[in-house]
């Protein structure tokens, strides 16, 4: 038996088992997917925000605030990019100002640092490229971005270097109380733990009414992004937000940690959770609006696109209560909630705790990780003592991302070891550039057959019957 399972492998899940795995506990990560981060953690904004939209007194306001302090701290332990880059809300009109006023005034109460409004000709100067038509801007120099997936990985891989134990494909089919504690089905398979955190993201609501909890509702709201190539991403330095609706915070222009320039997303609410299809509608206003923020967006530079679902919760805050014994919900987490995952990890701690969990520190807890970027951004004599040592970080397999076959050996080979092309993907960037897999992919097929010792044709692109070969081309004579 288990002292806590944790229901849900994205960022917020893998950030409270970390979290977790700081105490003598034993804990069990249970994930439906074949890999991790495989939610809204994959297809999200990327940003730290700084803490000025959520209302005063909520948990989305205290948790983003905190979280997004917390997050230079996490990335720098992890080794996983952040770059305080700050964010712009950029007003084209006196209704626009004075949407930002009352920003600025919520961000104050909310703690935010340094906030204030800056006019059209200070604006010019620190961003050339921004429309013309912008009159003013809040400006959060707190503001930052990070990479949602490498954060979540590198959470998940601390966890499991702590005595975390990964479960994946494990589709939580029926909980069930016991004296002890809650048993935990997925078809034949069981697992025993005394608590359970129920991070299921999207699905959230069906693990908690699993439970006995029926008070959660949890709907998608579809965001579709288009993602450009590096040679874009000096277009613009801070993140470029437009002024906030009651659906979100409209279509962003950012730079990412990696140097692409990402747009996006669109917002509209969904029944299917699990349709995340791109619409030429959803691009069509990603450009458009992109271009009223930003002149001279070259969309002709695009090398994809894609889409995420956030799960929205039916109360307009984070859900993060205890409503059985034994049990906590941790759902509703859309944005604000990749800032705030490490200060949410915190809070379940202590719920946690005054649930009954005896919490003792670990003595020989490492929060350190090794960087799945550390060769790439080795000095040159790094890199060539370590390809002295190891020939393969001499070969270089994906062009477009400069990544080497010794860099996606080592992803294959550390928690949580990805088993398909997406999850080397999300670990090394092989794929991730302008040729999108197209001349690296069938070499990264053969490392991962060997690696894995399994035949060639049974590599899938994300698991299940994703297969990327269905036979061979010709017979052996």
């Amino acid at each position: 038996m288990y002292d806590v399972a944790v229901i849900g492998a994205g960022v917020t899940g893998g950030m409270i088992a970390r979290k977790l795995s700081s105490y003598n506990l034993t804990i069990c990560l249970l994930e439906k997917e074949n890999d991790v981060a495989m939610g809204a953690t994959r297809a999200n904004s990327a940003i730290v925000h700084a803490g000025f939209d959520a209302e005063e007194g909520t948990l989305k306001a205290k948790l983003n605030v905190k979280g997004s302090e917390m997050m230079k701290q996490v990335t720098d332990e992890l080794g996983v990019k952040y770059k305080n880059n700050g964010s712009l809300v950029i007003g084209f009109n006196a209704e626009d100002r004075a949407v930002l006023e009352g920003l600025l005034e919520r961000g104050r109460k909310n703690g935010v640092r340094d906030l204030r409004i800056i006019e059209k000709e200070e604006l010019g100067r620190i961003e050339p490229n921004i429309s013309k038509n912008v009159i003013c801007a809040l400006y959060a120099p707190t503001g930052a971005i990070v990479c949602p997936y490498d954060l979540a990985i590198a959470a998940i891989g601390n966890a499991m270097d702590n005595g975390v134990k990964l479960k994946l494909n494990f589709e939580v089919t029926g909980i069930k109380k016991t004296e002890e504690g809650y048993e935990i089905s997925s078809g034949e398979e069981k697992i025993s733990a005394r608590y359970i955190v129920n991070a299921a993201g999207l699905y959230a609501d069906a693990i908690a009414a699993m439970a006995g909890d029926t008070s959660l509702r949890i709907r998608p709201r579809r965001g579709e992004y288009i993602l450009l190539d590096k040679e874009c991403g000096g277009l613009v330095t801070h993140t470029i937000f437009r002024t906030p609706s009651k659906m979100g915070k409209g279509i962003l222009v950012t730079p990412t940690v990696d140097g692409n320039l990402l747009t996006g997303p669109t917002s509209v609410d969904m029944e299917e959770k699990e349709d995340k299809a791109t619409t030429p509608e959803g691009f069509a206003r990603i450009i458009k609006e992109a271009c009223e923020n930003v002149d001279g967006i070259p969309f002709n530079k695009t090398i994809t696109s894609f889409c995420g679902l956030r799960a929205v919760g039916n109360t307009g805050d984070f859900i993060i209560n205890t409503p059985l014994e034994g049990f906590v919900n941790v759902a509703g987490i859309e944005s604000p909630g990749l800032s705030a995952s490490p200060a949410i990890a915190e809070y379940v701690a202590q719920l946690l705790e005054e649930q009954g969990l005896a919490l003792s520190a670990k003595m020989d807890y490492d929060p350190y990780r090794k960087s799945m970027h550390a060769f790439r951004e080795a000095s040159i004599e790094e890199k060539n003592a370590l390809i002295r040592k190891d020939r393969t970080y001499g070969k270089i397999v994906c062009r477009c991302e400069g990544v080497t076959e010794g860099e996606i050996l080592e992803a294959i080979r550390t928690n949580p070891k990805p088993s398909d092309l997406d999850g080397v993907k999300r670990r090394t960037r092989a794929q991730m550039g302008r040729c999108q897999g197209g001349f690296c992919g069938p070499y990264i097929v053969e490392l991962l057959a060997r690696e894995l010792g399994i035949p060639y044709d049974k590599v899938t692109k994300s698991g299940g019957d994703s297969y990327i070969n269905i036979g061979e081309t010709k017979e052996d004579r």
